[in-house]
């Protein structure tokens, strides 16, 4: 059997979010003053077009697996990519800490949403009100520390730590309410 890929707008604005990925960090790392202000610029773009494809797909009822899971790829890509830059940029040892939990977090969460999908016949995909918030908490403190401005460090620095500790939170809760659906069948 031949599947044929349906592309829609949801589907191509996700596409574009994963396409933008050099250009944001082609522009961190651009030798001039305004060089950030363009980075941070692509970076709310890409935040927006994830929160706009998934609204396109609802509302037009163009939800697809092929999205679905373009669409976690991407946010995946854009969160680890803006995580490493943070990173390179500051070589503290608690931000290197604060990357890797977010990072292992979502690589761990997609690897047992993928298993789910594989071998279990309901396609359980959590999204708690507390991950909403962590991803806010997530978004804001890139936002501010890939801006490069010393004076806001303090509060990208302090929302990139309540983001992490969001983030282990939702790990343990996502990980025992798959832990329990588990067991119960």
């Amino acid at each position: 059997m031949v599947y044929k890929m349906q592309f829609n707008l949801p589907i191509l604005l996700t596409l574009f979010r994963i396409i933008m990925v050099p250009f944001f960090i082609l522009t961190f790392y651009l030798p001039f003053q305004s060089a950030s202000f363009f980075c941070i610029i692509l970076f709310i773009a890409a935040s927006l077009t994830d929160w706009f494809d998934g609204f396109l797909a609802r509302r037009w009822k163009q939800t697809t697996k092929f999205g679905t899971f373009l669409d976690i790829i991407a946010d995946k890509i854009m969160i680890i990519t803006a995580l490493i830059l943070i990173v390179d940029r500051f070589h503290l040892w608690y931000i290197t800490l604060s990357a890797s939990i977010i990072i292992i977090r979502e690589m761990l969460i997609a690897f047992i949403r993928a298993w789910i999908a594989e071998f279990t016949p309901r396609n359980v995909i959590l999204i708690s009100k507390i991950s909403k918030i962590k991803t806010s908490f997530q978004m804001f403190s890139l936002i501010i520390l890939l801006c490069k401005n010393i004076i806001a460090e303090e509060i990208g620095f302090n929302l990139l730590f309540t983001a992490t500790l969001l983030t282990f939170l939702t790990m343990l809760q996502y990980l025992y309410i798959v832990w329990r659906d588990i067991i119960n069948h």
